[in-house]
């Protein structure tokens, strides 16, 4: 008689309620750190980003350490996709994971704002547009699923950190500072704070997300066809 025990993966609703939660508080980080840095930095531009880069790279490491063994910890309409495209997931669980992500978004920011006495939500006029933009989160996404996607082929317990890593570079070597996240996205034009960009900016960005999403599933589906 084995004494293994199995631990029984948890509901869709525990899992759809740890996506929401995580997200916000991603959210939460991601706009606060924002808001405090600008606060903070006097002026200098550089400073806040660092402050928000910082705040964010370690809000993730602890975000997907927590989350991760009851949903994933997606917190990213793009990687939910992506694995139900490659049968991590399950095609019925994806619209329920998006809804809650993007429902956590938005109440991570309105935390944040509540948190730093801003208006619950304002649109952004912070104006992120143009192709070196679009060329930026095409990119960041493209790494970002591409980190994940490897890492869980072979060294999950080295994903969190990988993916903070990942995304604390992509804060500095793209244009658009890397929101490589739909939800993200959406929420932050709801943020005229430092972390905000314009809602007629953000579907440019989301599409150049979803294809950076798909090009890094793509390749990484090559990949695995040659492995030994």
């Amino acid at each position: 008689m084995s004494h293994t025990t199995v631990l029984a993966r948890p509901d869709l609703r525990r899992r759809a309620v740890a996506e929401a939660v995580g997200t916000a508080m991603l959210l939460a980080a991601v706009v606060g750190s924002g808001i405090m840095g600008e606060r903070l930095a006097g002026g200098n531009v550089a400073v806040a980003l660092l402050a928000n880069t910082l705040a964010t790279g370690a809000a993730l490491v602890a975000l997907i350490l927590t989350f991760g063994p009851t949903s994933g910890a997606h917190f990213n309409p793009a990687v939910s996709v992506a694995d139900a495209v490659v049968g991590r997931l399950a095609w019925p669980a994806v619209p329920v994971y998006v809804i809650a992500q993007v429902a956590g978004a938005f109440a991570g920011v309105a935390i944040a704002h509540v948190m730093f006495g801003e208006p619950l939500f304002t649109a952004s006029r912070h104006a992120r547009h143009g192709l070196p933009q679009l060329v930026s989160e095409f990119v960041a996404t493209f790494g970002l699923l591409t980190v994940i996607r490897e890492c869980s082929r072979g060294r999950v317990s080295a994903g969190p950190f990988a993916v903070a890593a990942y995304i604390t570079a992509a804060y500095w070597f793209t244009a658009s500072t890397s929101f490589a996240n739909p939800a993200v996205t959406l929420a932050r034009a709801a943020s005229d704070t430092f972390a905000g960009i314009r809602p007629a900016d953000a579907p440019g960005f989301i599409l150049a997300q979803l294809f950076g999403a798909g090009a890094a599933t793509g390749l990484s589906r090559w990949l695995g066809r040659g492995a030994a």
